[in-house]
């Protein structure tokens, strides 16, 4: 009886995973080339003007940096420190825990 729960959960989870990854992936483009030179949403010269604006807004304001806030929650540095501080905590609080109770070796700590 066992056995056959057993099996069935891991054939569901194969088949379940298997079923969940079947979306193909494209590469980024800007649409279909149409015949007047037209790219989909909007043409070559008009992409290429904002990214030019966007080159421009970066030079003209060198302080604003990256826009990747670190020291934030939900920066890098931030969301580092909070789960160091969670898994941390875990990790000590099964540390303590385990020096102690039925199973810790006798006469040690």
């Amino acid at each position: 009886m066992t056995k056959t729960i057993l099996f069935a959960s891991v054939l569901a989870v194969i088949a379940f995973g298997s079923m969940g990854m079947t979306g193909v992936a494209y590469a980024q483009y800007m649409g279909n080339v149409g015949d007047e030179g037209q790219t989909g949403k909007y043409t070559l010269e008009e992409a290429l003007e904002i990214q030019r604006r966007r080159i421009e807004a970066v030079q003209e304001n060198p302080a604003s940096g990256s826009g990747t806030p670190y020291l934030d929650a939900s920066g890098v540095i931030g969301a580092s420190a909070i789960s160091a501080a969670v898994f941390g905590g875990i990790a000590g609080a099964l540390f303590i825990r385990g020096r102690s109770g039925k199973y810790a070796a006798q006469g040690r700590g």
